[in-house]
């Protein structure tokens, strides 16, 4: 375990400190750490992102349990500690410098490229053609890496599948994921999220679990792909449930146009945000059914 006093001195060693602009906020607790990964159910051979390791503290648990842990670290100060420190690994630790994303909806290609090879590598278990994330998610990189991993890496035609997400996210960003209609808090992540994944929360983090402490709360969330929605256009429905969402208080028949045919179990007068997961994804076949063009208004 990472103690606060062993952080503090990668840190200083490294001419390091923790700042806003990565989202440096450091776990402290191990028994949270140990519940994340025990929740991930992760051991030998298992191929884990991690995104924003920092100086370590969850990777000491994901090596010693025998993962193989491919990370993204923006931060090059930390790059330089966490390939001096897991070098004794080999290829059982994979280092990505730089950026988790490309934009806001495509993992970075060479992050990409590393969880394909640590796979087409030999070293998942059992041979299988998947791989997990477990993380504490920087704040501001949390929803983009989710709705990512959600919508584009769901193992389409025998590709490689985000089969869970284990992560430390904050408290509002969780509470959007289990959201539900009518709640102001409903939204595209959670309508995404919940169609495709079961999704849990797992603990609550008050801010004295972190070094620095945040001024935001935190929860870990367990989001467990569904098996047999790998065909759905996930980001198809996401960006539909944008779309209405973003006028989610005007009536549907308004939003989409008159000459639009809806289903005929949604009244036209209704709200986008009233809306159940069931109704959503009919409103969105039909719309697709359509060619993706609203009626004349």
């Amino acid at each position: 375990m990472q103690s606060l006093a062993e952080i503090r001195e990668i840190l200083v060693s490294r001419g390091l400190s923790p700042g806003k602009q990565f989202g440096n906020n450091f776990l402290l607790d191990q028994n949270l750490i140990r519940i994340l990964v025990d929740a991930a159910g992760v051991g030998a051979g298992d191929v884990v992102l991690e995104v924003g390791p920092g100086t370590g503290t969850l990777t000491d648990e994901l090596v010693a349990r025998g993962c193989v842990v491919v990370a993204a670290e923006i931060d090059r100060g930390l790059c330089a500690h966490l390939r001096e420190r897991y070098a004794p690994f080999g290829e059982r630790f994979v280092l990505v410098e730089g950026d988790c994303l490309e934009g806001k909806r495509t993992l970075a290609p060479a992050l990409a490229a590393a969880i394909e090879g640590a796979i087409e590598g030999g070293v998942g278990r059992d041979g299988r053609r998947e791989f997990v994330l477990v993380s504490n998610l920087p704040y501001g990189a949390g929803t983009g890496v989710m709705t990512t991993l959600l919508a584009e890496w769901a193992g389409v035609n025998g590709g490689v599948a985000c089969r869970g997400m284990f992560v430390t996210i904050q408290r509002e960003v969780g509470d959007r994921l289990l959201a539900k209609p009518g709640s102001k808090e409903f939204g595209p992540v959670g309508i995404l999220a919940q169609r495709v994944a079961l999704v849990e929360r797992v603990a609550v983090l008050p801010g004295e679990c972190f070094w620095p402490r945040p001024d935001v709360t935190s929860v870990m969330m367990s989001i467990r792909r569904r098996v047999g929605t790998e065909e759905l256009d996930a980001r198809g429905l996401f960006d539909f449930a944008q779309m209405i969402l973003g006028k989610r208080r005007k009536q549907l028949g308004s939003v989409l146009g008159r000459g639009f045919m809806m289903p005929i179990e949604i009244d036209p007068t209704r709200r986008a945000e009233d809306l159940s997961l069931e109704e959503m994804e009919a409103l969105w076949r039909a719309w697709e059914a359509a060619g993706g063009r609203s009626g004349e208004s």
